[in-house]
């Protein structure tokens, strides 16, 4: 089923709201998702419609709802039916864009209504509700704010309409009984006055999409059409973007390669709350790893990379140590973004652990370094977050219970904090005072992994430097995993809008 077989189109019901204006009728209009539509939403409407002679309904379409990967339960063109078959409606359209704005100026309305709840802009998560009121205001009409009976789409859907598994279930359930959505926003909110730096080598992910045909009747080489390239911020520039989107302020410490710096491609693809301070290597290029992918799967082909990983060494390292002495006590968080591609040398590792005021670090082991990146490379660390498979190598123990890998951890780098993501599993954070709390993933839907581990490093180490329970961390961290899987490598970040919405939905 398509919109357009609906009568659903942005444009026709523009068209219908115009001839109505030109009759003289008073125009409203209301946007939402409208997921699962309950009385609260009938009671809004139908005061809507009392502010006018012509109500028209936007909706959000599925790709825009931001209420986190499940969501929304109900496509686009079922919300709409159900929208369309209530009597106080007159005309329903599926927006085109993530917010009302374009369609305010589209439609025109002489009433832009909107729930009692929004009256204070300090409410609203997305701080959209300003935007809608210029675009109102631009456009001659006004906002009205209406005062019904509410209910919570969210807290329905999750109470009748489960979507989690019983694991991921029983553990909202419990989060819920601990703390409000209100509470767990506010407590991100929080995170905006951190001072954060960022340390970490760059890396510029380059994706190539092509269409493969198969083996060639006289080689074992894959014959591809290709069909686009596209170039994402990666390593430790992804790490300060996702930060970026909750601190205020961000500095980023790395090194470029002389030989190919890519400084005009990074300069673009830094938020502008990123301060960097760049240390050229003059032995080698920018460091880029060109992924062929099949366009049709997202399913990678192979690799090459462009890089030296031998670590920085000399003036250049002492270079960086000066730096970081220097300025390091003007921070409250320092997280490491450690991908064993050689910009994190031994010296520069000393000086973080013994300079840090608090230092969270991942270190990555990948097909470029397996076997030599080891967590247990830096003395001393506030907060440690890596993968499972990382943490057992660093140990060096396979089979063992992960608990005693995790205190192993604890015990080597005396941080305050581990945790250990397991893919499907969820994740595994420790504390002395809180000892073990294990959080489950909380979707299923990936588009790809790559880029995942670094969003949950990078909230969850704002989140650990303030202090937040660790089952707190977990609840986070899992549903920054759930939205950063959703994304193509780097190619953006989690916001957040976005986190916050899904939390909430989630505790509702």
């Amino acid at each position: 089923m398509t919109t357009s077989s609906n009568g659903f189109e942005l444009a026709a019901v523009s068209e219908r709201v115009s001839e109505r204006r030109r009759a003289g009728d008073r125009i409203v209009h209301c946007h939402g998702v409208y997921d699962l539509m309950h009385i609260g939403h009938v009671r809004h409407l139908e005061a809507a419609r009392r502010e006018g002679d012509f109500l028209v309904v936007t909706i959000t379409p599925d790709r825009f709802v931001n209420k986190g990967p499940d969501r929304p339960a109900f496509n686009e063109v079922l919300r709409a039916e159900m929208l369309s078959a209530l009597g106080c409606v007159d005309a329903v359209a599926i927006n085109e864009w993530p917010t009302a704005v374009e369609a305010i100026q589209l439609l025109k309305p002489d009433v832009y209504i909107k729930g009692k709840e929004y009256e204070n802009p300090e409410n609203d998560i997305t701080a959209k509700i300003r935007d809608e009121a210029e675009a109102v205001q631009s456009v001659g009409g006004k906002i009205h704010f209406t005062d019904e009976i509410t209910f919570s789409s969210s807290k329905l859907l999750n109470s009748h309409f489960p979507i989690y598994s019983n694991e991921a279930a029983s553990f909202l359930a419990e989060m819920r009984r601990r703390y409000s959505a209100d509470d767990v926003v506010e407590r991100l909110k929080s995170l905006r006055s951190l001072k954060v730096l960022v340390i970490g080598d760059t890396i510029i992910d380059e994706y190539v999409f092509c269409r493969p045909y198969g083996m060639g009747s006289k080689s074992a080489a894959i014959a591809a059409q290709f069909i686009r390239t596209e170039q994402y911020a990666g390593g430790a520039l992804a790490i300060a973007n996702h930060l970026a989107g909750f601190c205020d302020r961000v500095d980023l410490v790395s090194s470029l390669g002389a030989t190919d710096s890519r400084e005009e491609f990074i300069a673009g693809h830094l938020k502008k709350n990123i301060s960097a301070k760049w240390f050229m290597r003059s032995d080698g290029p920018t460091i880029v790893k060109r992924r062929y992918v099949s366009h049709f799967m997202a399913t990678k082909l192979f690799e090459i990379s462009d890089f030296n990983a031998a670590p920085v060494t000399g003036a250049l390292a002492a270079e960086v140590v000066a730096h970081l002495e220097q300025t390091l006590s003007q921070y409250d968080l320092v997280v490491v973004g450690d991908f064993g591609h050689g910009f994190m040398s031994s010296e520069i590792r000393n000086t973080l652990s013994a300079n840090s005021p608090f230092l969270a670090v991942n270190a990555q082991l990948n097909s470029i370094n397996t076997g030599y990146n080891f967590v247990t490379q830096y003395r001393k660390c506030d907060y440690v977050c890596i993968d499972e498979e990382e943490a057992r190598m660093a140990m060096r123990d396979r089979y063992g219970p992960l608990e005693d890998i995790v205190l192993g951890l604890h015990k080597a780098l005396g941080c305050q904090i581990v945790t250990v993501t397991r893919g499907v599993h969820g994740s595994l954070t420790y504390t002395d005072k809180d000892g073990f709390v294990a959080a489950p993933i909380l979707s299923g839907q990936v588009v790809d992994t790559i880029g995942a581990g670094d969003a949950f490093l990078s909230i969850t180490a704002a989140c650990a430097s303030r202090h937040f329970p660790p089952d707190l961390i977990g609840l986070i961290g899992n549903a920054v995993g759930a939205l950063a899987v959703r994304i193509m490598g780097n190619k953006e970040s989690v916001e957040f809008p976005a986190l916050g919405k899904f939390l909430t939905s989630m505790l509702r």
